[in-house]
């Protein structure tokens, strides 16, 4: 016969216990020592079935009597021994353990969905007291770090994938490797960081969760000098487009953990870190899906799929915690920053053209071109790389789908060019005036540059010889070794006001049309930076002063034209500044004279080599610049007449033909004005409109003489019998 199980044999004897102590009278309100319940409860094999588990009963003494609870009887913290109950009720009071820990919900909010004695009651595995704590082994607080890798056993028991996550991230190999300010988990949940503890994504949870990432990043010492970032990129996130939309209370916007992640974060040149090149664009995704589709579809994508680690992704271009608005004019990717600072290093750059085979001077040659020139000079909405490339779906041209593709250049120019044609992608849209590139606009820069040398240099040699000759002569008069015959007090109309008029027009004209044109292709220079301080609004005013100027020019120009044909002074004018044989013999006299070869200094009349050449070379400039002007102004029409590279044609020739005009005037006829010894300090005729009789011996002695002899015979006609 078989004996009675081992079970059963325990019933007997706890039946047989409680006997001896009823038998003993000790049945009273409550057990009166521990000693009384570890009568059963020290017993190993005391087991108890609940919801078909068995439950061990068993209380080991002396992890009891090591506990901060040594001090306490059973009965302290457990209830249910009265009268009829022996030794206790078959289902006694859970422990609440905020009958002496009533603090306990404040000091444990990560796991406050109520209170602990609600969680006790009825909450989830791990949620209450001694899931953490333990039961009869309960550990003082002060024998475990909270804020260290001790507490992350504890964790584990709900959270093993959680913890396992974190000890194999940045900040989990920190505290293994106990570097001073490493997080542990109570570091961050002990403060309200979680969904479950604060309502959905509200600005308020990811505001709490910044703050907690800033109190060691940015604001402990031990932390901050191990960190690669300096605490101006840490605190820049608050500055920026996430950070001021976080803070306007929009609970979308990113923080630390939506880029960096929170249990699993890892530095960014891990790999398999969500901030590192291969997974930027991924993170972005989560907020940016629109974006990031356009971005995966590009070439830079391509290469980052290739495994490129120079191959731009988000934040190569818009930056990393001060990421800025595209409309902030201090973002890199605002309108009159993208080219320069966000194209042009990778573009310029002479290590990847080698490396990809890509253009080094699609910057350069951007720079160059009227577009470049304008953002230079602060226009914003001059078009820049994006406006043609276009931001994310940047393709090769070689694709159709490409925006710079031949076949969809005219609808591309037409978002700034209204009825753009096939023909404005006829011609280099990245122009470089090389033989190779465009031979056509080489020659003619090639052409000017030498025109310009032989021309402006022939003048100013002409011009310091003249100048030696003329100043050698002034000290000798000086000095008493050349007597002057003295001149008479008469003056003579050299301009008339028409022509004074006229002349103040074109010099006016001129004038504000070579400053102006110079700031736009030369928006660096130290002048036009000190013009462009006056105004934020320089270069729009720069643009409508220079059309203006040039319609002054241009009308003015049509009234001379109108003045030598149909007026008798304005065609005598004009007969007078024909060329003649007389001229060159005249041209020849003068280096003669001023070289000393020859004594006799040529007679000029009304207008010499000097006046006759600069008229001409101002008729024939006028009508060039004028021309090609018209062409750069109504690009939209000349365009589509003459092609992309016509029009390159006429901007070429009017920069050249600017600079020759310029140089000419400044070393020909300011010379001649200003600082011609027989003039200095200044020819005033322009002003007054009359010459000096000095004035007229010296510089048209001819017509001084042909003057003078009209005035005697008519003298001699008013008054014959004298």
């Amino acid at each position: 016969m078989k004996g009675p199980e081992p079970r059963d044999a325990m019933r007997g004897v706890r039946f047989g216990t409680i006997l001896l102590l009823l038998i003993a009278g000790v049945a009273s309100s409550r057990a009166s020592t521990n000693d009384d319940c570890l009568a059963c409860h020290s017993d190993p094999a005391l087991t108890m079935e609940r919801k078909g588990r068995t439950v061990p009963l068993r209380v080991d003494a002396r992890a009891l009597a090591g506990s901060p609870h040594q001090g306490l009887a059973c009965v302290d913290c457990h209830q249910g021994f009265d009268a009829g109950n022996v030794p206790h009720k078959a289902r006694i009071t859970p422990v609440n353990c905020l009958d002496c820990h009533a603090d306990a919900s404040t000091k444990h909010p990560f796991h406050s969905t109520g209170t602990v004695a609600a969680l006790e009651a009825k909450g989830p595995p791990g949620a209450s007291c001694k899931q953490c704590h333990g039961t009869h082994e309960v550990k003082s607080v002060k024998a475990v770090t909270t804020t260290g890798g001790e507490i992350m056993p504890f964790c584990g028991r709900c959270h093993a994938s959680v913890v396992a996550r974190f000890a194999s991230s940045e900040h989990g190999k920190a505290l293994a490797a106990a570097a001073p300010g490493a997080p542990g988990c109570l570091t961050c949940h002990a403060q309200p960081i979680t969904p479950a503890r604060v309502a959905g994504r509200s600005a308020a949870l990811k505001i709490a969760q910044e703050k907690i990432c800033l109190s060691c990043h940015l604001d402990n010492a031990d932390v901050r000098e191990r960190m690669g970032p300096s605490a101006g990129f840490i605190a820049a996130f608050e500055k920026s487009v996430h950070g001021a939309a976080l803070l306007k209370g929009n609970g979308d916007a990113a923080t630390c953990i939506d880029c960096h992640g929170s249990h699993e974060m890892k530095q960014g040149m891990n790999p398999e870190a969500r901030v590192s090149k291969k997974h930027i664009p991924e993170t972005c995704a989560s907020c940016h899906a629109d974006i990031a589709r356009q971005y995966n579809d590009s070439v830079h994508a391509d290469a980052v799929r290739r495994g490129s680690s120079e191959a731009p992704v988000c934040t190569d271009c818009h930056g990393e915690h001060n990421i800025l608005s595209h409309t902030d004019p201090n973002s890199p990717v605002a309108v009159g920053n993208i080219s320069a600072q966000v194209c042009s290093p990778c573009h310029s750059s002479v290590k990847m053209s080698q490396k990809y085979g890509i253009a080094s001077d699609r910057f350069r040659t951007f720079s160059d071109s009227y577009h470049g020139l304008a953002e230079r000079a602060g226009s914003l909405e001059a078009a820049n790389c994006a406006s043609c490339h276009g931001a994310h779906s940047i393709r090769p041209s070689s694709d159709p789908s490409s925006s710079v593709n031949k076949g969809n250049l005219a609808v591309t120019c037409g978002k700034c060019h209204p009825g753009a044609n096939a023909r404005f992608g006829i011609g280099s849209v990245h122009l470089a005036a090389t033989q190779s590139s465009e031979p056509i606009l080489y020659w003619i820069s090639l052409g000017y540059l030498i025109l310009i040398v032989v021309v402006v240099g022939g003048m100013f040699a002409h011009n310091l010889i003249d100048f030696l000759r003329k100043t050698s002569h002034k000290l000798k008069v000086r000095r008493g070794e050349i007597v002057e015959a003295p001149a008479g007090r008469a003056l003579y109309t050299r301009m008339t006001p028409n022509e004074r008029i006229q002349h103040a027009l074109l010099t006016l004209s001129f004038t504000l049309l070579a400053i102006t044109g110079f700031m736009l292709r030369y928006p660096d220079a130290w002048w036009v930076l000190a013009i462009r301080s006056l105004s934020d609004n320089a270069f729009e005013l720069r643009s409508q002063l220079h059309r203006i100027s040039g319609v002054v020019m241009t009308v003015a120009s049509l009234y001379h034209v109108g003045y030598v044909t149909l007026t008798a002074r304005g065609r005598r004018l004009l007969r007078d500044l024909f060329p003649s044989p007389l001229d060159l013999r005249q041209l020849l006299q003068n280096l003669s004279y001023n070289l000393g070869i020859s004594r006799n200094k040529p007679a000029f009349g009304r207008f010499s080599y000097i006046e006759k050449s600069e008229y001409w070379a101002l008729v024939w400039g006028t009508f060039v610049m004028v021309a090609t002007g018209a062409i750069m102004w109504f690009d939209n029409t000349f365009i589509g007449l003459l092609t992309k590279l016509g029009w390159d044609v006429a901007r070429t020739i009017h920069f050249w033909e600017a600079w020759l005009a310029t140089l000419a005037i400044l070393v020909w006829h300011i010379y001649f004005v200003v600082f011609n010894p027989e003039t200095y300090p200044m020819n005033m005729a322009w002003i007054t409109g009359k010459l000096s009789e000095e004035e007229m011996a010296a510089e048209h002695p001819a017509e001084l003489a042909a003057l003078k002899k009209k005035a005697k015979e008519s003298d001699e006609r008013e008054s014959p019998g004298t």
